[in-house]
């Protein structure tokens, strides 16, 4: 009898990870505590936002707008591997952040580092491809998706007379508001009144496809109006790019005992959405997680947005977002021209310059407040989940220097209650009960 035949597994399942500094050189009680949790389970998956690259060997990616650019170096891959992380999603924001070129460095170094992931590939079909990873309890299957890709990040399909391109397995999706008639009928005269329906026959023209919905719909300025009872809006995915992935899910789970999969979004939807307190998932989202379960996965993480609720979804856990794990976006070495240009920063400009106008208040230069979150740890028996443990972290900062902070540490009592009550209420909607236990959150099926 094989030891994987128990059909018990441990997965730590982290949320993004954007390191710019060594790990293993600390040694405070609650991050030594920390390392040995991730290190006693079988597998830990986090979702690699940023592209491993060396800062000047090659130049990033010209983008109008400007922003962070995430740069992980090589050797800090070792420091990941000794906190325990052996599973990376590494197709999401800011995997192009040095083009095409940068892809292809952060695949090859992952390689050579012996960590396993997916999400992002020299072409379309290997950036859906599933990763593997081989634990003496089972294998390990991780699919990574992204909702959110900056233009010309998407990875191209092959064809027999052509390459493919580097790029994400990118998850496409539009919005859609629905709004009563009165309010379509507005939507309509501010399209006359701007003459929007000359651009709409010229992009037709063009061949561009622009949807004809009858009156019960209008396409203004690349928003979607259509007519419904209540006032909602919602965002849909491309069903080709679904379905691909959910066949991803299929063939992975054929090939190992357990499939994770990973989705990257920042956006949200749901009856919260137009209230301003935005904490539901996107509709696409819902329903992508859902369907992969059906396919076969085993756990659904998303990552990106704030930290949403859990749903049990036909016995298997289903996380719509995750909290940051390892944030150090605020100690970047080099960023490029582009980036200073968005805040007005001129070439005397240093990286703390635009981070001060980036991260920080712009009036007093406060750090941010103190971060909270958590990360859980699966217990699968059987075919389903046994337990799920919320360990709560805190990342820093009002009380650390900019040095320190976004390193995760298992979070003090008052902090931790607050990261695990705030799970709690997100995730009663979906019927899910968390408990807090001993300074975790527990949910038992």
């Amino acid at each position: 009898m094989y030891e994987a035949d128990n059909a018990s597994i441990s997965i730590a399942l982290l949320g993004d990870i954007a390191p710019t500094r060594r790990l293993s050189v600390f040694r405070e009680e609650g991050f030594l505590q920390l390392r040995e949790l991730l290190n006693s389970v079988d597998a830990v998956f986090a979702n690699l936002e940023g592209s491993v690259h060396k800062y000047l060997d090659g130049g990033h990616a010209q983008r109008s707008g400007g922003g962070t650019y995430s740069t992980v170096e090589p050797h800090l891959l070792a420091d990941l591997k000794w906190l325990g992380i052996d599973m990376l999603t590494c197709g999401s924001t800011h995997a192009d952040d040095y083009g095409p070129e940068g892809i292809l460095k952060t695949i090859q170094y992952l390689d050579e580092a012996g960590i396993v992931h997916a999400g992002s590939g020299r072409h379309l079909a290997e950036a859906r491809a599933p990763g593997f990873l081989d634990t003496p309890r089972g294998r390990v299957a991780v699919i990574g998706t992204t909702a959110h890709f900056n233009p010309g990040g998407r990875a191209g399909e092959q064809r027999r007379e052509t390459p493919g391109y580097p790029g994400v397995n990118a998850i496409r999706h539009h919005g859609v508001y629905e709004v009563d008639g009165p309010t379509l009928e507005m939507v309509r005269q501010l399209g006359r009144a701007i003459n929007w329906d000359v651009e709409l026959a010229r992009r037709n023209s063009l061949a561009d496809k622009v949807p004809d919905h009858g009156n019960d719909a209008y396409d203004l300025l690349g928003q979607t109006f259509v007519l419904g009872e209540t006032l909602a809006f919602r965002r849909y995915a491309a069903e080709a790019d679904i379905v691909e992935n959910v066949r991803q899910v299929r063939y992975a789970k054929e090939m190992a005992d357990r499939v994770i999969v990973s989705m990257h979004s920042h956006d949200l939807g749901g009856p919260s959405y137009l209230t301003g307190r935005r904490e539901d998932p996107a509709e696409f989202m819902v329903d992508f997680a859902r369907r992969c379960i059906d396919a076969g996965a085993d756990v659904f993480v998303g990552h990106g947005g704030p930290a949403l609720g859990i749903e049990l979804y036909q016995g298997h856990p289903i996380f719509y977002g995750l909290s940051t794990f390892i944030g150090q976006l605020e100690t970047v070495r080099f960023l490029p021209e582009q980036a200073y240009e968005r805040y007005g920063l001129g070439p005397e400009a240093t990286p703390v310059d635009f981070v001060k106008n980036r991260y920080e208040h712009r009036d007093t230069g406060a750090p941010r407040a103190d971060r909270g979150g958590a990360f859980a740890v699966c217990d699968f028996e059987g075919p389903a989940v046994k337990e799920i443990r919320l360990y709560p972290i805190q990342l820093g900062g009002a009380t650390q220097t900019r040095a320190q902070r976004g390193r995760p540490m298992l979070a003090e009592p008052a902090t931790g209650k607050r990261s695990i009550e705030q799970i709690e209420r997100l995730s009663a909607k979906y019927g899910t009960q968390v408990a807090y236990m001993d300074g975790i959150g527990v949910i038992r099926p």
